[in-house]
């Protein structure tokens, strides 16, 4: 599974991804860092990678629909969170992407839980 950070994860998110078996890119690593959010989602979609975001635009289903990528992950975090806070959401992320496919889905990680949106089957 290939994995793209948004620009507001570091290298310390990167390698936890590394150590769990995950080949994964950054926004920052590719010179993307400021680009819109039209052009990272487009990227991930040229490259087939999950985008893990922080941003909740990426939520937005009608502007990006998870369906054409490798999976949309926003962690919602709250206002501020510590550091152990985002690395403990970082390993239930990882814990879910090992156990589960998570391609063409938005998943939000919020403390405690994981909510998907799946797209919707078309009737046959």
């Amino acid at each position: 599974m290939k994995f793209k950070l948004d620009e507001n994860f570091g290298t310390r998110t990167q390698r936890l991804f590394q150590e769990a078996g995950f080949d994964v890119h950054t926004v920052v690593q590719e010179s993307l860092q400021g680009a819109s959010d039209q052009v990272v989602y487009e990227t991930c979609c040229n490259e087939d990678r999950c985008l893990v975001t922080l941003d909740l635009d990426f939520s937005d289903i009608v502007r990006f629909p998870p369906d054409q990528l490798a999976g949309i992950i926003v962690i919602r975090a709250p206002h501020n969170p510590s550091l152990p806070l985002l690395e403990q959401m970082v390993a239930t992320v990882i814990r879910y992407c090992q156990d589960s496919p998570i391609a063409g889905q938005l998943l939000i990680v919020e403390v405690g839980r994981i909510r998907i949106h799946q797209p919707e089957s078309g009737s046959t």
